[in-house]
C-alpha cells in the first residue's frame, strides 16, 4: 500500500456526531431539477424591496476570524448583490470597523444590526447562539460548521420549521452536482461495486472526509455499499473520486478543487438565494440556479 493511503469500509449512516442529510434532491432516474415557482419568486423579490428599491442581501458572517470567514468577507466585498452588515468572531475585535464592516465578539451577538442571512463557519460550540439569533429575528441560516453532536443536528431540524436553513459539509457547487450524479448512478447500477477515494493536504486529520461520507450517503440511499480510501499528500485542496465497477467496465465521477475560495463563493451563492424563502431544510443543489431576475 502506498504511504499515506488509508482504506476502510464504513457505513455512512453510522456516523456518530455528524449531521444527518436531508431528503434526496432527485430520484435515481430523474434529472437535477431547479424549481421555478412564480409565487415563491415574487415573495423572495418582495422581501428584498425596501423603499421601492431592490437592495443587496444583508449578511452576517459568523466565524469571521477563521480562514473561511476571511474568505467570505473578501469575496462578499466584490459582489453588488450582497452587503456584509456584521462580522462576528469568538473574541473581542481589536478593531471595531474593518473595510466598512462592524466587528463583534460572539458575546455581543444580540446587538448585531438587522441581517437577512447568517453564514456560519465557526466551531460546534458557537452554533446554538447564532442559530437562536436567526430564529428570533426570522433570518435565514447557512452553515458549514462540522463536528456537530446529535443534539445540535436536532436543533437544526427544529429551526428549519421556523426559518430557511442550509447545512452542508461542502459548499462547492460542483460537489452538489456530483452528489446528485452519484445518487442517480447508484440507482441505475444495482450490484456494481462503489468505491470513493478522497485526497487532501497533509494537514487534514479526519478520514474519510465529510464530503466523501456525504457522497457515500447519496450512493447508499440507492442501495450501494460504498467503500472508502483516503490519501494525504502535499497541498491538495480536495479531490473526490466515486467509482462504480462491474465485470468488464467502470464509471468514474470526479471533482477536483483547485482553490479554497470555491467553498466560500458557494456559501455566498447559497446565502443570496436563500434569503426570503419559506422555512424548511434546503440542500445546496436546491439553490444552484437563480429563480428570479438577477440583482443589479
Amino acid at each position: 500500500m502506498r504511504p499515506g493511503l488509508q482504506t476502510r469500509r464504513r457505513r455512512p449512516e453510522a456516523r456518530g456526531g455528524s449531521l444527518r442529510t436531508g431528503r434526496s434532491i432527485a430520484g435515481a432516474s430523474a434529472p437535477l431539477e431547479c424549481r421555478h415557482d412564480l409565487d415563491a419568486n415574487v415573495s423572495i423579490l418582495s422581501s428584498r424591496l425596501r423603499g421601492g428599491v431592490v437592495t443587496p442581501v444583508r449578511i452576517l458572517v459568523h466565524g469571521a476570524s477563521g480562514r473561511m470567514g476571511q474568505a467570505l468577507l473578501r469575496l462578499a466585498r466584490a459582489r453588488s448583490d450582497l452587503e456584509v452588515v456584521a462580522a462576528v468572531a469568538g473574541s473581542a475585535p481589536r478593531q471595531r470597523v474593518v473595510d466598512g464592516v462592524p466587528h463583534f465578539a460572539a458575546s455581543e451577538l444580540g446587538g448585531v444590526p438587522t441581517f437577512d442571512v447568517a453564514v456560519d463557519f465557526s466551531l460546534p460550540d458557537g452554533l446554538r447562539p447564532v442559530l437562536a439569533v436567526c430564529e428570533r429575528r426570522g433570518a435565514a441560516f447557512v452553515s458549514g460548521t462540522t463536528g456537530l453532536s446529535d443534539d445540535q443536528c436536532e436543533a437544526l431540524d427544529t429551526a428549519a420549521t421556523r426559518i430557511p436553513l442550509v447545512w452542508a459539509s461542502n459548499f462547492s457547487l460542483g460537489v452538489a452536482v456530483l452528489q446528485d450524479l452519484v445518487r442517480r448512478a447508484a440507482g441505475l447500477l444495482p450490484g456494481w461495486d462503489c468505491d470513493i477515494v478522497e485526497s487532501h493536504h497533509t494537514r487534514k486529520v479526519d478520514a474519510p472526509s465529510g464530503t466523501a461520507l456525504t457522497l457515500g450517503e447519496a450512493a447508499a440511499e440507492q442501495g450501494a455499499h460504498p467503500r472508502y480510501a483516503s490519501l494525504r499528500a502535499g497541498d491538495i485542496v480536495g479531490e473526490h473520486l466515486v467509482q462504480f465497477t462491474t465485470r468488464g467496465e467502470r464509471i468514474e465521477l470526479i471533482h477536483r478543487a483547485g482553490d479554497r475560495d470555491i467553498f466560500a463563493a458557494g456559501a455566498l451563492h447559497v446565502a443570496q438565494r436563500l434569503a426570503g424563502r419559506a422555512p424548511r431544510r434546503y440542500q445546496v443543489a436546491d439553490l444552484l440556479a437563480a429563480t428570479e431576475a438577477p440583482l443589479p
